[in-house]
């Protein structure tokens, strides 16, 4: 990228924010598999506040917690949600997984992953008074409660996927998490296979779309231009049922490296390309008005979805989705200092400009290809994505790039645009990098509030053209 910022001229960089210096904020990410105890939070609180996420996914532990039958031990949760709050971060909470107290099946399974407790009244009654005994822990400090993990995925609901079963089994737990808080925000979905619609719709109408607050989706993609198709079809299906759920983006993110395990395995991930990603899927879910986004993960982990008990390696299934790398011991514990990779900085990039109010708009620019010195021929002249952003101190930007194949390719080159109506400095702001440029006037021809801004930078991951005090 070098090659084109050098000839506009840096002026500054983006001034990281901590979470307890942001109020609101629609970024977060995500602090799953502690409920399998697989890394030290101890070792993450303090880092991942400087990041400025503001939602913390973790997973409530249900076989973690309550070891002896009506008797729980919430003391590992208690010390992760106020650790995390005292950092000016929201911890929601995932409901999950299953209890070998009460399933046979679950004796077996690593964690009791994909084990659900449907099938006899005592599994019901017991998951009832847990999640009775949870919510009522934890009101005032929780708001979000999520039904299960990717119950669309055989991982996650082993004995057979059923939309219908886990819709009743999603409806029945909302009533009983809004029998105990009245205010408590309870979500559905936590779906995977964005492409099934039927199992979402057969959920919604076995009773989910009448009973949940809020509905979640997973998208692992390296191309996030699914999401302009995905978002607007799953709110549109949720609203069939219930015009008041909201729509919210509970994982996403790739590897750093070649070998890992789990979703989007085996592609030749590099710390770059994954750091692009998540610039690239953060701004996409920003952009389709999500009421917030999840980061997959903070920490370099195993997987540990079909893993079998007693067999260490059946579960030694290393993932490198973390913005922060770790180690691992003999056991698959996350070890070591869990360092800064590069998407950790740009998702930092990403959390500090982002944060506060800031709202989707349609702003008066348009495209123009005009002879480009730098490329030695003409802006490009393809397809892209771009969408505005306003702030309330009457700022804007325009996020724009190339969505390229971010694993075979790596684009760079200019492009020209017109402008009307908008007051202000004009900045370029580089999310991934985080430096902050002024264009030379030899680029730019302004009349007023109009104008035209010639052979700019696009690339391959968001770039900010700013209006204003936007950054």
């Amino acid at each position: 990228m070098e090659y084109q910022m050098e000839q506009l001229q840096k002026v500054g960089r983006i001034q990281p924010k901590r979470s307890l210096d942001i109020k609101k904020s629609k970024l977060g990410i995500g602090f799953e598999k502690l409920d399998r105890n697989v890394f030290d939070p101890e070792k993450a609180y303090d880092k991942l506040a400087l990041v400025g996420v503001k939602w913390v996914r973790i997973q409530s532990g249900w076989q973690r917690t309550e070891r002896e039958k009506g008797v729980y031990d919430f003391a590992w949760l208690d010390s992760v949600v106020d650790n995390l709050i005292v950092r000016g971060m929201q911890p929601w909470i995932c409901l999950c997984y299953g209890n070998d107290l009460y399933n046979e099946e679950a004796k077996t399974v690593y964690g009791a992953v994909g084990c659900p407790p449907i099938f006899s009244d005592e599994q019901k009654n017991a998951w009832a008074n847990y999640v009775r005994t949870i919510v009522s822990r934890y009101e005032g400090r929780v708001t979000h409660w999520e039904v299960w993990n990717e119950p669309d995925g055989k991982w996650c609901w082993k004995h057979g996927v059923s939309g219908e079963e886990y819709g009743r089994f999603a409806a029945d737990t909302a009533n009983i998490v809004h029998s105990v808080s009245k205010d408590a925000v309870v979500i559905g979905g936590s779906v995977c296979l964005l492409n099934d619609l039927s199992f979402m719709d057969k959920a919604l109408a076995a009773g989910m779309g009448e009973a949940i607050d809020a509905f979640t989706f997973h998208e692992y993609t390296p191309d996030e231009s699914a999401l302009f198709n995905h978002v607007p079809v799953i709110r549109a299906l949720c609203h069939s049922y219930n015009p008041n759920i909201k729509i919210i983006q509970g994982e996403s993110g790739s590897q750093s490296r070649s070998d890992g395990c789990g979703a989007l395995k085996g592609g030749a991930w590099t710390q770059l390309r994954q750091a692009k990603q998540c610039v690239r899927h953060a701004v996409a879910d920003l952009i389709n008005e999500v009421e917030f986004t999840s980061y997959f993960s903070c920490m370099d982990m195993i997987e540990a979805l079909n893993g079998t008990v007693g067999n260490k390696n059946s579960y030694l299934d290393y993932g490198y989705f973390g913005i922060l790398g770790a180690d691992f011991d003999e056991n698959g514990f996350s070890s070591g200092e869990y360092t800064p990779k590069m998407a950790y900085y740009a998702y930092q990039n990403v959390c500090s400009v982002f944060a506060e109010e800031v709202t989707p708009c349609n702003l008066p620019i348009l495209r123009t290809v005009l002879p480009s010195k730098r490329v030695q021929g003409n802006d490009y002249s393809g397809s892209f994505i771009s969408h505005g952003f306003r702030k309330p101190n009457g700022s804007c930007a325009l996020a724009y790039w190339n969505s390229t194949p971010l694993m075979t390719t790596e684009f760079e080159s200019t492009i020209s645009f017109r402008y009307a109506a908008i007051p202000g400095e004009i900045r370029v702001v580089d999310l991934l990098a985080g430096d902050v440029y002024e264009i030379p006037q030899s680029l730019l021809e302004i009349d007023g509030n109009r104008g035209v801004i010639k052979n700019i930078p696009i690339t391959d991951y968001p770039l900010l053209l700013t209006f204003g005090d936007f950054i």
